[in-house]
């Protein structure tokens, strides 16, 4: 006969019989676990309190940068999912890793959303929703192919311009220079365009030197996909797009750009746009071309004898924010004369066009208190910023400003 003593098990646990039960178990099973289900205010408080800090900056301002929008709450929600916890290397069905059914599916689902809001079809178009690598060595994102990116080593670029007196592009000049250039790709599209894009002139001079026609239409996606402005997939061979700014996702989204309230919410954005502009003319403003047809319109400043990085600094000061652009005629980017203006953000976050006109007011008196501590101070960065600091015209429209924007919810919150 043999005789085994029994010893109490630990709940949950099956021991290897090699060894002695640790009293000290159940707390480092406590601690793992835990440390695992902190939310973010207990795990990293002087993050949380920046991130609260970044959302409160949202609320009580203005945003007008163009290629900034709101996501929705929704959106938010699939962002911050457990779905970031998935290596997900390769193409769905030949990934790296194994695991990837449902990544497979949520990619397959993408790219078929992704030709269904551009009303596409996989017998003519294929169709990549993977985003690009950001390494340096792949060229990173720079404009124009300056000689900063790494992609200047490989491809040589040659830009085309605006017609200087009007700010509409050339298309007669363009012709001139592809048929002395010889470009093997032709790209159309532009961040700080406030008209339509020909792009059947487009595709008429690429196929006269036997060039690839690209567009980039990441600013004008969301405007595509609900039909408020020409579509480049009739002539374009290869056409790209993020899937934030006008399209109103993370990096990422199309589901919502097929349906109705979204075409709703665009055609109140070119609503807004076009009120915006009309509320700058009547004050005398000069816009690039005259007004918009998008999203967005170019402010030139000079007409007003202030600079662009002097006037953005005002507006942020005064919690607008916009960004100084280079319009043409422009010596470079470092002092450009001009600001880019857009309207998806406030949009998402409900204003309409009489609100608009009041954003307009904003942005004048901004201008008024540029020019008065720019003639008072200088342009020199530093002696304007001094000068603002002690501006109490700069406070006032601040108060002004956070007063208004209090009033709309940001997109995801309650209040």
């Amino acid at each position: 006969m043999c005789v085994k003593r029994q010893r109490d098990p630990i709940p949950g646990l099956s021991l290897c019989k090699r060894f002695a039960p640790d009293p000290g178990l159940d707390q480092r099973l406590t601690v793992v676990r835990t440390w695992g289900n902190q939310r973010l205010e207990e795990a990293d408080p002087e993050l949380s309190e920046i991130m609260d800090k970044e959302r409160q900056r949202q609320y009580l301002g203005i945003e007008l940068i163009a290629s900034e929008n709101y996501v929705c709450r929704s959106v938010m929600e699939a962002v911050g999912s457990h779905l970031t916890n998935k290596y997900s290397e390769g193409m769905p069905g030949v990934r790296y890793y194994t695991g990837n059914h449902y990544i497979d599916q949520i990619e397959t689902l993408c790219q078929e959303r992704a030709l269904a809001a551009f009303d596409l079809y996989s017998q003519k178009w294929g169709v990549n929703v993977q985003p690009y690598s950001w390494h340096m060595s792949h060229g990173c994102y720079i404009p124009s192919g300056k000689k900063v990116s790494a992609a200047s080593i490989f491809f040589e670029s040659f830009p085309y311009k605006v017609n200087p007196e009007i700010g509409f592009i050339d298309y007669n000049k363009i012709e001139e220079k592809v048929l002395d250039y010889q470009p093997k790709i032709l790209i159309c599209g532009g961040s700080s365009y406030p008209r339509e894009w020909d792009y059947a002139r487009f595709r008429q001079i690429a196929d006269r030197c036997g060039a690839v026609l690209m567009c980039d239409m990441a600013h004008i996606g969301g405007l595509v996909a609900a039909k408020e402005c020409a579509s480049p997939f009739d002539f374009c061979d290869i056409v790209t797009s993020t899937t934030h700014k006008s399209l109103r996702g993370p990096r990422g989204a199309l589901k919502q750009v097929a349906t109705p309230e979204f075409k709703a919410y665009i055609q109140q954005v070119k609503k807004n746009a076009q009120a915006l502009a009309s509320a700058l003319l009547r004050k005398h403003c000069k816009l690039v071309t005259g007004g918009t047809d998008n999203h967005l319109l170019l402010w030139d400043l000079s007409t007003l004898g202030i600079i662009g990085k002097c006037y953005e600094k005002v507006c942020e000061m005064c919690h607008i924010t916009l960004n100084k652009t280079a319009i043409f005629g422009d010596n470079g980017v470092i002092s450009p004369g001009g600001v880019r203006i857009g309207t998806p953000t406030m949009t998402s976050r409900g204003c309409l066009e009489f609100y608009f006109e009041i954003i307009a007011d904003f942005l004048y008196t901004a201008a008024e208190i540029t020019s008065s501590v720019q003639r008072d101070h200088g342009k020199s960065q530093k002696e304007f910023i001094k000068g603002l600091n002690i501006n109490k015209d700069v406070i006032d429209l601040r108060i002004r400003v956070e007063t208004f924007a209090a009033q709309f919810a940001m997109p995801g919150y309650d209040s």
